[in-house]
């Protein structure tokens, strides 16, 4: 039985110390304290046996696969770019996650577009951007994957990428227009690109697809920077949210004590 009111999604490693090293350990623990969720950035690069045995025991625990990564770049322009072979390798990373979305029952990916491209006017970038987002759609559309853009900050973790802003990630869904092709939104980018938390989420709503959590400075827990998560986790509740809450963010304090305060802090921050 869920503790909590949205369903928040740790990762694996964040719960270690007090699970044990062992993936499915740590799944039985975050479900022992009530979270209905998971999510795996890495799950592409596991063992298919253990995207298997994963998968089982989300089941068996009655827990919600969040997204992982179906493609990203932080070091080249890639969906903005017209080099083609880098364009048909995103595309293969889509069709490699449809297999791994039907092993681990993830509806949701994660897709960041890369780095923007110095050689190439803004527009044309969006262009391209769009146009193979079309493509993958095509390729998600028959298993109902979605993937979910991810806008990222500029100033702090990911200087250079394409896909920094909210109104920007909404501009591109509404001209992909395809239910596969939604915006993840990052409450921690999103606080540090343009703040507005609120509002940019009610304008952005019918396009969002999944929401991360992390506080700022600092990207820990809630309730150890500035943004008010409460109220932020209210008014997404409040509007009939029933997705993931992604938890991407590391934990303020080290140890079990550090894990326990992560607990602590979505015990609060959900105490609406």
């Amino acid at each position: 039985m869920s503790r909590f009111k949205l369903k928040y999604a740790p990762h694996f490693g964040m719960f270690r110390n007090s699970g044990g090293e062992d993936l499915v350990d740590q799944l039985k623990f975050g479900a022992d304290q009530g979270f209905t969720a998971w999510e795996d950035n890495g799950m592409p690069g596991r063992e298919i046996e253990t995207q298997k045995k994963v998968a089982t025991a989300m089941e068996d625990l009655n827990m919600v696969m969040g997204v992982f990564v179906a493609t990203a770049s932080f070091k080249e322009p890639t969906m903005a770019s017209d080099d083609q072979g880098i364009r048909d390798k995103v595309l293969e990373d889509i069709r490699k996650a449809t297999e791994v979305a039907k092993r681990v029952n993830a509806k949701w990916c994660t897709v960041v577009p890369g780095l923007f491209d110095m050689k190439l006017a803004w527009d044309y970038q969006t262009a391209n951007v769009i146009e193979l987002l079309k493509r993958a759609s095509e390729i998600c559309e028959p298993s109902g994957l979605v993937m979910v853009l991810e806008p990222l900050n500029r100033l702090i973790n990911h200087p250079g990428v394409f896909l920094a802003e909210s109104p920007q990630a909404y501009q591109i869904c509404k001209a992909v227009d395809s239910p596969s092709c939604k915006i993840l939104f990052d409450i921690y980018h999103q606080q540090i690109t343009e703040g507005n938390l609120i509002p940019n989420i009610d304008r952005c709503w019918e396009e969002i697809g999944v929401f991360q959590i992390g506080d700022t400075p600092g990207r820990k827990e809630p309730t150890t920077g500035e943004i008010n998560y409460k109220n932020v986790f209210k008014h997404i509740h409040d509007k009939g949210w029933t997705d993931t809450m992604g938890m991407e963010h590391g934990n303020s304090k080290p140890g079990a004590e550090g894990e326990q305060a992560v607990i602590d802090a979505y015990v609060e921050c959900d105490s609406f």
